[in-house]
């Protein structure tokens, strides 16, 4: 099973950026495609972003399409997301994943502990 920790979440203001970083352990990452999801306070984890496995294609959700860009790194088996003007209501705390959640996905990966983003205004 892969495990996956995140980083690099913290306090920061309306209009900051912040740049996340997902390790993967256990297994190599670069056949899947990968993703963040977030949730908030008292929500459902939402998807928010997400890479193919080359790293060519991107997708992301509606709300942080232009603000939020993912990267990934096959060799160092990481993920990342990169953060830019930031809004409150994307405080939440972020999880790194694989962007598909079939059988084979749900099995192999395992949800990390997140990192938390807050933004204040």
């Amino acid at each position: 099973q892969v495990q996956l920790v995140e980083s690099g979440g913290g306090l920061v203001r309306a209009g900051g950026s912040l740049r996340l970083s997902c390790a993967a352990s256990g297994r190599t990452v670069s056949t899947y495609s990968m993703g963040w999801y977030r949730q908030a306070p008292g929500k459902e984890r939402e998807f928010v972003a997400g890479i193919s496995w080359s790293g060519k294609s991107t997708y992301y959700a509606d709300s942080v399409k232009g603000r939020f860009t993912i990267s990934r790194d096959n060799a160092k088996n990481t993920v990342s997301l990169q953060m830019n003007s930031l809004k409150p209501e994307d405080t939440a705390i972020y999880y790194c994943n694989s962007a598909l959640r079939g059988q084979e996905a749900v099995k192999a990966f395992a949800w990390g502990q997140g990192t938390q983003v807050t933004v204040s205004s």
